[in-house]
């Protein structure tokens, strides 16, 4: 219970923090992009089972593997795609947590 607390908190509440408080001009504009950073759990759907909560999707996935975070931090030097990849970088983080609380677990 613990874990998805974390992690959904994280998934929801970072980006609706940042946006308020980092964007207050564009807030609403601001949360809609950084929550489209859930996009790329689109990944799962090539993973058999898709779903399974005993499974880090960090390092797994391939919008999760550390190539693209990588890539996701880079973005976030250029100010046309920071917003975006903040966004991703949230969802790494969520699921980073979540890997991390399921590996407590274990």
């Amino acid at each position: 219970m613990a874990r998805e607390l974390v992690h959904y908190g994280i998934h929801l509440g970072l980006p609706v923090l940042v946006a308020f408080l980092a964007y207050p001009g564009k807030k609403w504009f601001a949360l809609a992009i950084l929550l489209a950073g859930m996009a790329i759990d689109l990944d799962h759907l090539l993973a058999s089972p898709v779903f399974d909560p005993n499974r880090c999707s960090i390092g797994f996935h391939p919008l999760h593997s550390y190539p693209a975070i990588a890539g996701y931090l880079l973005l976030l030097f250029f100010r046309k795609t920071r917003l975006v990849a903040l966004g991703l970088v949230i969802h790494i983080l969520a699921d980073g947590a979540d890997c991390l609380l399921l590996a407590l677990e274990a």
